[in-house]
């Protein structure tokens, strides 16, 4: 992949923070849309064929030969389809169902500690002892947030939060470790044809009624007495809180490290509260509130313990994971 001229850390870091809040706005959009009558699979997969939508249209803007893929190619970008981009999408879904956006965002983030001790354990790269303190933080700020002595929190909702947090290390390694060779954009595309092919077989999206999408639903909350047709909150997650972070997080890797894109990612965990608190209403008691701000702290030293240089909390765009022999 071509390098940018000019490297800007400011710009990247502004792209990453843009990102950032998308996704957190996303998280209440989703929820919505969600509870507006289409599941958590069928938000997936609609998710995932715009992608490979727009990931194609891009591909045909920058050029037709970036779709030419070995087989070799194909498998790789399979696993990683499946395994990773398919996998978070769906379990983040099914989690922000059951459980508060910021809440279910906390859990998913578990994964850069397992993706710091997958590091350690299976590829051999020296980790700073501040990862156990780390690790420390985040299970007692998760316990704090669950209040385990007293929880009502879904444990399914637990357990999907907890899934998306290993596809989500998953994905990540998985990208981490090549040098990216092929354009971002046609990794989109072929990453999330596979996504998108398999949610079409699980997915039942044969069964979704047509006239949901015409049908004025309530934004519900602050805004609940604003109802536009489904297809306008819907369009708006599958652009605004899919493809387009994505893309602006790739365009801040070309201008900052992995590991600064990665901290200032990590702020769509306090993104995702505010939205939810100030649109939906979700709150935490002050000892909750307490225990996030613990496991937030938690994640930003986990994700400095690495000594790899390309370390990263947010996943790379999805046109930087790239499988070994892509």
């Amino acid at each position: 992949m071509e390098s940018t001229a000019v490297r800007s850390p400011i710009r990247g870091t502004l792209y990453a923070l843009l990102a950032a809040a998308l996704f957190g706005v996303n998280g209440s959009l989703s929820k919505v849309v969600i509870a507006a009558g289409l599941t958590a699979q069928q938000v997936t997969v609609m998710r995932l064929a715009m992608t490979v939508v727009l990931s194609a249209i891009g591909v045909l803007i920058v050029g037709r030969r970036h779709f030419a893929v070995t087989r070799r190619d194909l498998f790789g970008l399979a696993l990683l389809g499946v395994g990773g981009l398919a996998m978070v999408q769906w379990l983040y879904a099914a989690a922000i169902s059951m459980l508060p956006v910021g809440v279910a965002l906390l859990f998913e983030y578990t994964a850069v500690i397992l993706v710091a001790l997958t590091a350690w354990l299976v590829f051999g790269e020296k980790i700073a002892s501040r990862l156990w303190w780390a690790i420390g933080a985040v299970v007692v700020g998760l316990a704090v947030v669950a209040q385990v002595w007293d929880s009502h929190l879904s444990p399914l909702g637990v357990a999907a939060g907890l899934g998306a947090a290993v596809a989500f290390a998953f994905y990540f390694l998985a990208g981490e470790k090549v040098v990216t060779q092929r354009h971002p954009l046609a990794v989109s595309f072929w990453a999330s044809v596979f996504a998108t092919a398999f949610w079409a077989i699980f997915s039942q999206w044969w069964r979704i009624d047509a006239s949901l999408f015409t049908r004025h639903t309530s934004l519900t909350g602050a805004l609940d007495q604003v109802a536009p047709p489904l297809w306008l909150p819907l369009l708006g997650m599958l652009v605004l809180g899919g493809f387009a972070p994505f893309v602006l997080l790739f365009m801040a890797l070309r201008h900052a490290s992995a590991s600064a894109v990665g901290v200032t990612a990590s702020s769509e965990v306090l993104f995702a509260f505010a939205v939810a608190w100030i649109w939906l209403g979700e709150t935490l008691t002050p000892l909750q509130l307490g225990g996030a701000a613990v496991v937030f702290a938690g994640i930003v030293v986990a994700q400095t313990a690495r000594h790899s240089p390309t370390a990263a909390l947010e996943p790379p765009a999805i046109g930087e994971l790239q499988l070994p022999g892509l």
